[in-house]
């Protein structure tokens, strides 16, 4: 499979235009919105502690039967954080660990597990914390997923907002609480973490080598599905 995920250097990141998702919500942002009493909750036990997540199944369907269907499984458990990069992001769900493994739970016509097709949605973007699929291109979403780690705008990308017309709630998030604009409409947002952003910030600062890797593993030694308010 191809290698999931690559990101471009950051500095010609700043001036690329946004397409797709996250450009003029036509309603609340989702991810300021509050839980509800019966929502499906992810809880990840990693090596380095607990991550809480919610999801959006309305706006990415697919993607969130995706993961919630292969944490069921146990398919995350011992898994690794192949990719890790401070003031980013943290990757993981390659059960292979060498960011070109996995697979999702669609079938395509052969039936052989693969590919699902990008959900782009208004109101859902790339916002420290923010769950999204980790992909080499358009419609290549499998197993991989990222986390955003991002704390602070970068130099240029409030402006760049403006002119590709965001919304300003949408800019004032991002400036408020860091993010990663330029990745709206190119990876699927679907989740938002809902605790434990600490253990997210300790993933992201750890050692790695030139590619990205830690040089001490970083696992997912579980994830399990719990109902909100149960």
């Amino acid at each position: 499979m191809k290698k999931a995920i690559c990101f471009l250097l950051i500095s010609l990141l700043l001036f690329c235009g946004l397409s797709g998702c996250g450009k003029t919500p036509s309603g609340p942002l989702l991810q300021e919105s509050s839980l509800q009493a019966g929502e499906e909750i992810a809880v990840m036990e990693t090596s380095l502690g607990t991550i809480k997540l919610r999801f959006f199944p309305e706006q990415a369907p697919l993607a969130v039967e995706n993961f919630l269907t292969l944490a069921k499984e146990g398919y995350y458990d011992g898994v690794t954080f192949h990719r890790v990069m401070a003031d980013f992001m943290i990757q993981g769900g390659d059960p292979t660990g060498t960011g070109s493994g996995g697979y999702s739970i669609y079938t395509d016509v052969a039936g052989n597990r693969g590919y699902f097709k990008d959900e782009c949605s208004d109101q859902l973007f790339n916002f420290r914390g923010a769950l999204s699929m980790a992909n080499s291109g358009a419609d290549t979403n499998g197993s991989q997923f990222f986390i955003v780690q991002t704390p602070n705008l970068k130099d240029g990308q409030k402006d760049s907002m403006k002119s590709g017309g965001v919304d300003a709630r949408a800019i004032a998030k991002y400036e408020a609480e860091g993010g990663t604009p330029w990745l709206d409409g190119k990876h699927t947002v679907f989740g938002q973490v809902i605790e434990g952003m600490a253990v997210v910030d300790a993933i992201a600062a750890v050692a790695t080598d030139e590619s990205d890797r830690p040089l001490e593993d970083v696992t997912i030694l579980s994830v399990t599905v719990e109902t909100y308010g149960a």
